[in-house]
């Protein structure tokens, strides 16, 4: 599949920025130079840059994008010792690029996500498109100054977003598919003005989430906590631990007891693919994020069940200290 975009239809989408300095030099020498020399050029141009191992994405140093560096010496020994090794640039305000990044495997299509995300006016204004070794792209877009923008996965989408906290390669390294040593490669650059991305709202269109209705500190209805566990059960690998956090977290502002969240959200966990210690860890997390003395409101004796079943959840529950 081609590779989207064109000049016409980026000119004139969101304010227009000059192109920053990773695109700038990946455009200039990605085709050109080797990754050794690429990524003295990046750290010239203040981007701070830090080796994987070749031919893959596993960072080769002891703390990963955490050790990335723009200063020269520090990058110039580290392509002496491991010449081939693929370049990583953390994604973010510290490098100024975030990136989304459109994935293809089976019957996940990224692409199709990304032209409903286009058609919806959220995706224009990219600096760059990048084919990726799998098949798939990165799209380059200018950070937020002001703003953070958290990495995020839809992996029913095929889309991720590589914002703070993560990181992305970059041309011109290479990767290994079906045996063969594949470049990462600058495909399309817009010559037009650039854009930066609404990754929040990207996300609400890629990867909805249920809007639980207001309800007091002692109700929740039936159908709300079936609608959240039914969102839980649909998550795939990558998501499944967030989706469950972020439902428990609802269940907890609602008022209700963490041994009643764990009797509704653990089935729906385990079909999604979580093992029950898992399930356990992840909704006590959750409950102490959001209040922490939640032990301390109701005796335990008078923590009913408000949703009129019991579940062997709640044994392991005693087991393992949930709050």
């Amino acid at each position: 599949m081609a590779l989207c975009g064109s000049r016409d239809h980026v000119e004139g989408l969101g304010i227009g920025m000059e192109r920053g300095a990773v695109s700038s030099v990946l455009v200039q020498t990605a085709e050109s130079l080797p990754p050794a020399a690429a990524a003295r050029e990046l750290a010239r141009a203040g981007v701070a840059v830090f080796p994987c191992e070749s031919h893959g994405k596993r960072p080769a140093t002891e703390h990963g994008f955490h050790d990335a560096t723009s200063e020269i010496a520090r990058v110039d020994a580290w392509w002496r010792q491991m010449p081939q090794a693929n370049i990583g640039i953390p994604t973010g305000a510290v490098s100024g690029v975030v990136v989304i990044d459109v994935d293809v495997h089976g019957q996940v299509d990224g692409f199709s996500s990304f032209d409903r995300a286009r058609r919806a006016g959220l995706v224009g204004g990219w600096e760059l498109l990048v084919r990726t070794p799998s098949g798939g792209m990165h799209a380059y877009y200018p950070s937020t100054p002001d703003t953070a923008q958290r990495s995020w996965q839809a992996a029913r989408a095929g889309i991720d977003f590589r914002g703070s906290g993560g990181y992305i390669i970059v041309p011109p390294s290479r990767q290994v598919i079906s045996g063969a040593a594949l470049p990462y490669r600058v495909e399309t650059v817009n010559t037009g003005p650039a854009a930066a991305l609404d990754s929040e709202r990207l996300r609400e269109v890629l990867d909805p989430r249920p809007t639980p209705h207001p309800r007091s500190s002692d109700s929740l209805r039936d159908a709300e906590a079936s609608r959240l566990a039914a969102w839980v059960s649909s998550r795939h690998e990558g998501e499944r631990n967030r989706g469950l956090f972020w439902a428990a977290c609802r269940l907890a502002e609602s008022g209700v007891p963490p041994t009643d969240a764990l009797d509704v959200l653990s089935a729906a966990a385990g079909l999604a693919g979580l093992g029950e210690r898992e399930i356990t860890t992840t909704v006590r997390s959750a409950y102490r994020s959001v209040h922490r003395d939640v032990t301390h409101r109701d005796p335990p004796e008078q923590q009913s069940n408000r949703f009129g079943h019991r579940s062997h959840h709640r044994s392991v529950s005693a087991r393992q200290g949930l709050p």
